[in-house]
C-alpha cells in the first residue's frame, strides 16, 4: 500500500492561509433593477406572505379545552412575525397590529403581554417551524457556521461562545438558512444538522475537523470540503482520505469550492446588521424570534432570486 503524504500535507497546510496564495474569485454582481423592486415591494410582499404562510399551518394540538380560551396559535404567530418584520417592541406592536391586523387576518386586539407571551408557547414554535420547513429550498451548495447570539451591545460570539448563546447553521450559495441550532456546541449542533438538509456539497471550517463528521457527510450523498488543521494526519475512512487528497493534489480546485463557504460568514453578519439584539431570555422565547428572523430572512433571499429567475 502506498505511503500517505502525511509530511508534506502538514507542510502544505499552513501556506493555505497565507495572503496572496489562494485569488479569490469575484464577488457575486448584484442585479440592481430587480433588488430595487424586491425592495419597493417588501412590505405588501412580507404581509402577504405571513398571512398566507400561518394560515396554512397545522396545529399542535386539538383545541377545545374546558376551561379559560387561549389566543389562537396562528394569530400570535403572525404577531411575532410582523414584530421581527418592522423591529417592534410588543408594546409598538400592539398599537400596530390595530391598524394593519386585519389585512394579515388578526381581527381582535392584542395586549402587549399577550404577543410578549407568546413567544414562550410551544404551539407557536411548532407554527413557525412549519412555516420555516415549507418556505426554503436549496441551491446544493451548502456550508455551514457557527456565531454568538447577542443578547446584549457588550456581547461577542468569543466571550459567549461557552454559554451557549449562539447559533450554528447551515446556509446555501444564495444564504437562504436550511437548518439552524440554538441548544448545542456547535461541533455536536453540526452532527444534527447534517441530517436535516439536502445538498451536493458542505464546505466547514478547520472547527468542524472531526473524522465521523466527514464520514457521515459523504454517508448522506454531500461532498465534504473541511479546511484542515496544520497537524492533521491523512489516515483515516476512504471519506477523510479522498477529501484530503483532493485537496493536496489540486489546491486551487479544492480551495475554490471550500472558499464558496464565505456565504455562511455573510448570512450571519446581515442577519445582525438587519436585526435588533435579542431581546428575549427564555430559551424558548429566543427560539421563537430568532426562528421569525430566519423566516423573514430566506423569504426576502428568495423573493429577489426568484426575480432574477424570472427575469432571465
Amino acid at each position: 500500500m502506498a505511503r500517505l503524504p502525511n509530511k508534506e500535507f502538514r507542510q502544505m497546510v499552513p501556506l493555505l492561509r497565507e495572503e496572496g496564495f489562494y485569488e479569490h474569485e469575484e464577488p457575486r454582481k448584484i442585479n440592481w433593477p430587480q433588488y430595487t423592486d424586491a425592495q419597493i415591494k417588501d412590505a405588501k410582499e412580507t404581509l402577504e406572505f405571513i398571512r398566507d404562510k400561518v394560515d396554512e399551518c397545522e396545529y399542535l394540538k386539538t383545541h377545545g379545552k374546558i376551561g379559560r380560551k387561549l389566543t389562537d396559535a396562528k394569530i400570535l404567530a403572525k404577531a411575532i412575525l410582523v414584530c421581527e418584520f418592522l423591529d417592534f417592541t410588543e408594546r409598538e406592536a400592539e398599537g400596530w397590529l390595530d391598524i394593519m391586523g386585519p389585512f394579515i387576518g388578526i381581527h381582535l386586539h392584542l395586549d402587549d403581554r399577550v404577543i410578549g407571551e407568546a413567544h414562550d408557547n410551544p404551539e407557536v414554535v411548532y407554527i413557525l417551524k412549519q412555516v420555516f420547513q415549507k418556505t426554503k429550498d436549496s441551491d446544493g451548495k451548502l456550508s455551514g457556521d457557527g456565531t454568538g447570539i447577542e443578547t446584549s451591545r457588550k456581547q461577542n460570539y468569543e466571550s459567549k461562545k461557552k454559554s451557549g448563546e449562539f447559533m450554528t447553521s447551515i446556509v446555501d450559495s444564495r444564504e437562504i438558512v436550511q437548518a439552524f441550532d440554538l441548544d448545542k456546541e456547535e461541533g455536536a449542533a453540526m452532527h444534527e444538522l447534517i441530517t436535516q438538509v439536502q445538498g451536493l456539497s458542505l464546505r466547514l471550517d478547520a472547527g468542524f475537523v472531526d473524522r465521523k463528521l466527514v464520514k457521515a457527510i459523504r454517508k448522506l450523498g454531500m461532498t465534504p470540503y473541511v479546511f484542515p488543521k496544520k497537524n492533521l494526519k491523512l489516515n483515516g475512512s476512504p471519506a477523510w482520505k479522498k477529501m484530503y487528497l483532493e485537496l493536496f493534489y489540486d489546491v486551487m480546485q479544492w480551495l475554490t469550492e471550500y472558499h464558496q463557504r464565505s456565504h455562511a460568514e455573510s448570512f450571519h453578519s446581515s442577519f445582525k446588521r438587519k436585526n435588533s439584539i435579542v431581546r428575549k431570555r427564555r430559551h424558548l422565547c429566543i427560539l421563537s424570534q430568532v426562528t421569525a428572523r430566519i423566516i423573514l430572512h430566506n423569504r426576502r433571499k428568495l423573493a429577489y432570486f426568484n426575480r432574477i429567475s424570472i427575469a432571465a
